[in-house]
């Protein structure tokens, strides 16, 4: 009798945990936008950088979160918001503005 009481607990929450997903799915939902053209502001996963500039990867030591850094040195973290415009900043200090253009702030 416990051990179909635990299975029944675990059902309901993996239920619930799906449609949590599913409907924070929908509230995201970014259907008509093209996805290439969606540049991070603030932090660039090296699996959002274009091939050539997945070099050098590494994580930061603080957030554990990985970044490349393409030959741009230890403390610069590559940033790319398009074809014209990419580039190296600091970590975590780049950002892509409304235009498309990487700027560095300090």
């Amino acid at each position: 009798m416990r051990s179909l009481a635990v299975a029944l607990c675990v059902l309901s929450f993996l239920a619930q945990a799906a449609s949590a997903g599913w409907m924070a799915g929908r509230i995201v939902d970014v259907r008509g936008v093209v996805h290439d053209m969606i540049a991070r502001v603030d932090w660039q996963y090296p699996w959002q950088l274009p091939p050539r500039f997945r070099d050098h990867c590494r994580y930061e030591y603080f957030t554990a979160r990985p970044f490349c850094s393409d030959h741009c040195g230890g403390d610069y973290q590559f940033y790319y918001c398009s074809q014209a415009s990419f580039g190296c900043c600091h970590i975590g200090r780049g950002y892509c503005d409304w235009s498309g253009l990487l700027r560095c702030h300090p």
